[in-house]
């Protein structure tokens, strides 16, 4: 969903078997012109939200949608539960730090439930957003759906009516569609044309079991690149022009970051980055997705490793050099990296993460990732929205243009709210509703110009580098881990519980390409989820196991 983390609707089953490791290797140095930098601010407030809609006008921002609890439950009955919708329209100005909000109640049934599902698809024309689609309870349904509308607000109308205490109902226009039936993907404006990419149908109660385990559920990808005109009177919508090319193969991802760019012949489009799930197994892609205005191109050249899930985001564009630049604010990825240790941890758990990266495009076509060195200060990120300052030079509406910045100093250049804030990085099979929350913190985030390229930080770069796989899973008595390198190395085989300390330890030497089976006994440990997790100092596999009774 465009939110993410995310919570998926269709969050990851365990991970049993680990899968083929493909990491980094750590340079000394990831070099751009300018810097990035987060300051909080004290925002004294209760409203907390996430994977939401914003619009924006004169300064303030409209926040509609989303969910006020955390990472959603296992349990079906616990799960996206109407009473955790964001029922109200919020009006936010985040100089003066005020706070406004109003009830949506009164706005049509079918309209109301849309406008307080989560992960709905949005993109803003002049003073109007449009959001599509949407995950949520339908009491109308009596059912959880994916909401078949495209609707429209008139964002300063909403805005004065929520200030004032105004009737909203005029500012909302909506028209019933089913092809606008998709949450958890993304849609933006490109030359006055619609694109709505990925996301998926999700129709039922979420149940981490499949299908067609107690209360069933219908779910289906969009796999699809939308692409359409709105026509808009004022009074009445109308969809035209409308095509679609489906690619089961390479489009089957949602709850990802389509971002704008400016590729290196000056085309203007957007990169679709990783994303979940793989068709065979619950993790994220790492590959990319370049569309273009009439046409899209699979990038199987490069891995991106971080934030691979939704999360808040801000493209740079350097002139300069020709150079595209994405940075990416926290959120949930299967690789994070640890500054302490210096390594790339893989966990196909798929935690929370605190790490800020940057992915970047030179002129030759080339991309490389790199882990800032700065870091989110809580594991945060996870379906919030970076909100572009509108009094800078902007293109595409959302791309800064980094020579209408001043050069050696810090530019406020727009802020980060809301999202999922967890308190571990792995939540999900303990989560009873008290370890996530959702975030009403606000962040301002500066860019400083620099006269010459500076170091930002460790470029990651893909390569194989561990294979580790355990048997039997769930396990009683004796684990077998299962070990190979490419390259002769000596690490320490570790056994990890839930709460983060290592129960069990192993020295263990490889030889290079060969396979080398370790027993580790795990009958005296208490049943759980646990870790096992081989580390060389310069590199960590993980793997969920189980231990039953």
């Amino acid at each position: 969903m465009s939110a993410g983390y995310h919570v998926d609707i269709c969050r990851m089953k365990a991970h049993l078997l680990s899968a083929l490791l493909i990491l980094s290797t750590l340079q000394v140095s990831a070099q751009a012109r300018f810097s990035v930098s987060i300051e909080e601010v004290n925002f004294p407030t209760s409203v907390g939200v996430h994977s939401f809609v914003v619009g924006q006008h004169d300064g303030k921002w409209l926040i509609l949608g989303g969910r006020k609890d955390g990472l959603h439950r296992r349990q079906p009955n616990s799960s996206f539960l109407a009473a955790d919708n964001n029922v109200n329209a919020y009006v936010i100005d985040p100089v003066s730090l005020q706070v406004w909000s109003a009830s949506l109640a009164n706005l049509p049934t079918v309209l109301f439930e849309q406008v307080q599902s989560t992960n709905m698809e949005f993109a803003q024309r002049d003073t109007v957003v449009y959001f599509m689609g949407g995950y949520g309870r339908s009491n109308a349904q009596n059912d959880h759906v994916t909401h078949a509308l495209l609707s429209a607000v008139n964002v300063p109308g909403a805005m004065a009516a929520v200030i004032s205490g105004g009737d909203l109902t005029p500012h909302f226009r909506y028209l019933s569609d089913s092809r606008m039936a998709v949450t958890g993907g993304y849609l933006h404006l490109l030359n006055g044309t619609f694109y709505q990419v990925g996301g998926q149908y999700f129709e039922g109660r979420y149940n981490p079991m499949g299908p067609n385990h107690g209360p069933g559920f219908i779910q289906q990808y969009k796999e699809a690149i939308q692409k359409f005109s709105i026509v808009d009177n004022g009074v009445s919508l109308i969809i035209s022009d409308y095509s679609e090319t489906v690619d089961a193969a390479n489009l089957h991802r949602r709850d990802y970051n389509l971002v704008p760019q400016v590729f290196p012949n000056g085309a203007a489009g957007f990169t679709a980055f990783t994303g979940v799930f793989q068709q065979t197994q619950d993790l994220p892609w790492l590959n990319t997705v370049d569309i273009l205005a009439d046409s899209y191109a699979v990038n199987n050249t490069f891995n991106q490793l971080l934030n691979q899930y939704h999360t808040a985001h801000l493209p740079v564009f350097d002139e300069v050099d020709n150079s595209m630049h994405t940075v990416f604010f926290g959120g949930i990825g299967q690789y994070y990296y640890d500054s302490q240790s210096g390594s790339i941890i893989d966990d196909p758990a798929v935690p929370f993460v605190k790490t800020i990266s940057m992915v970047t495009r030179l002129s030759d076509g080339s991309m490389s990732e790199t882990a800032l060195d700065i870091a989110m200060p809580d594991y945060l990120g996870s379906g919030a929205e970076f909100i572009p300052l509108k009094d800078l030079q902007f293109l595409q509406s959302e791309i800064l243009d980094l020579a209408e910045l001043p050069v050696g100093q810090s530019t406020l250049v727009g802020h980060i709210f809301g999202g999922i804030q967890s308190s571990a990085r792995n939540i999900f099979f303990i989560n009873d509703g008290t370890q996530s929350h959702a975030s009403n913190r606000l962040f301002k985030v500066f860019i400083q110009v620099n006269p010459t390229t500076v170091d930002n930080g460790t470029i990651i770069t893909g390569k194989e580098v561990f294979k580790l796989s355990t048997f039997p899973n769930p396990v009683e008595g004796n684990l077998t881990v299962e070990l190979s390198s490419p390259f002769a190395t000596s690490g320490r085989l570790s056994l990890i519980s839930i709460n983060g300390s290592s129960v069990l330890e192993q020295a263990v030497s490889l030889e290079a390409s060969r396979m080398k089976q370790q027993t580790m006994d795990c009958s005296a440990l208490p049943a759980g989820n646990y870790l096992v997790r081989f580390d060389n100092g310069s590199y960590s596999k993980d793997s969920t196991v189980i231990i039953k009774k």
